[in-house]
């Protein structure tokens, strides 16, 4: 009895030792946890947190993962639109008619009728605010002529893109399924939701809208009908800036959100969510998680001396550069901003050159990585100069000698 006794107590002082250390190891787990954004709990099936202006993923779960978008879809239904916009290709007040086919869709709609007429900036108002199922269509036979065309330019756009694990059957996520060739993920997601809100801002003044109504005139009269958005966030979130829901009974429910804080653009995607609330919520967890975790870098470039260029063969034979835009950069961790580099090139240059063309850039650098850089541009213009001015200069040059 003796012998077993001598035994069992060291073990029971082992066992009471690791109780009493267990928090300090907790602790540790925990720190690390939260350094690598692991300390977000995601229950969703899949989701990404990126910074909009790098693309740097912060989070991710199931990232790559291919699952049905249902009306995620539409964010590259309404890049194509806007990109439609920016080329001219259609403005904000062309008429767009709605067709048989577009106004049968079903789902989530705003009941537009055959041979309706509403503008372009109606449709985008009905797509981005209540998920409009016919509206999408009706702007993708506007701009391709059939839905078939648009999916193709879709499909175009998410190669261009890098979006390796998606692919488009129908512009609107109606009936969608894995097998039938319709899916995304969701960093795919997020890339085509940066492509949105980074290339074309304007869309947060449709996503970020809450309450809105349209008027349909058909051939029995007028009648208004109520949009509301199906983005919650829109209601409560600081710095909302959009951007789209998506629930079908295969897709679950998702949502990729928006939002800009001090400069700071972030994208927050969710699939496969068990239910609406959790959506919100754990997107909105992710965009706390990152707000929290990043900050912005701002060169003024204060303090920069740009000295003179030589320019062979030109008039004048010097000119100055200026830096052609502003140089920002988020940093996803702690950084010291004395231990940014920013070096200065220039080209060589030969006469004749332009105002406003390229001369040289600043390079930035933080531990050897690559942040960017920023291009020097030509503050005036220098001529090529011919066998007078040469002729001119060397006698100047034999004055000053004598």
């Amino acid at each position: 009895m003796k012998t077993v006794t001598k035994k069992i107590f060291p073990v029971l002082g082992i066992l009471f030792l690791l109780f009493l250390l267990a928090p300090l190891i907790t602790s540790g787990d925990a720190k690390a946890d939260t350094a690598t954004g692991s300390a977000v709990n995601i229950t969703a099936g899949a989701a990404v947190l990126i910074e909009g202006d790098t693309g740097e993923i912060l989070y991710e779960k199931k990232k790559d993962t291919e699952l049905v978008p249902a009306s995620i879809t539409k964010i590259m239904t309404l890049t194509l639109i806007f990109e439609a916009l920016d080329q001219g290709k259609i403005s904000l007040d062309d008429p767009v008619s709605v067709s048989e086919y577009a106004a049968g869709m079903g789902g989530s709609q705003v009941f537009l009728e055959p041979q309706e007429t509403q503008t372009v900036n109606t449709m985008i108002k009905c797509i981005s605010i209540a998920s409009a199922n016919d509206a999408a269509v009706a702007m993708a036979e506007k701009i391709a002529g059939s839905e078939q065309n648009f999916v193709k330019m879709m499909n175009q756009k998410a190669k261009e893109l890098g979006m390796k694990h998606t692919q488009f059957k129908n512009c609107t996520g109606l009936d969608d399924t894995i097998q039938s060739g319709h899916y995304s993920s969701a960093y795919d997601v997020a890339l085509m939701s940066r492509e949105l809100i980074m290339k074309h801002p304007k869309i947060s003044s449709y996503s970020t809208v809450w309450m809105d109504s349209i008027v349909h005139k058909t051939k029995k009269g007028e009648s208004t009908f109520g949009l509301t958005n199906t983005n919650k966030l829109v209601r409560f979130y600081d710095g909302i800036t959009g951007l789209k829901t998506g629930s079908t009974s295969k897709a679950k429910y998702c949502l990729s959100a928006t939002a800009k804080r001090n400069g700071m653009n972030l994208i927050a995607v969710i699939m496969a969510a068990p239910d609406h609330k959790v959506r919100f919520t754990e997107a909105q967890a992710l965009l706390d998680y990152g707000f929290a975790n990043c900050s912005v870098y701002e060169d003024d470039f204060s303090g920069m001396n740009f000295e003179p260029l030589p320019v062979k063969g030109g008039i004048p034979s010097q000119i100055t550069a200026y830096p052609g835009e502003k140089f920002s950069h988020t940093f996803t961790s702690e950084y010291e901003e004395k231990k940014i580099e920013k070096k200065v090139e220039y080209k060589t240059i030969s006469a004749p050159v332009k105002k406003g063309d390229p001369v040289g850039a600043i390079t930035y650098r933080y531990q050897g990585k690559l942040l960017g850089t920023v291009p020097l541009l030509a503050r005036q213009d220098a001529i090529k100069a011919g066998y007078t001015d040469f002729f001119m200069a060397a006698l100047k040059q034999l004055f000053k000698a004598g």
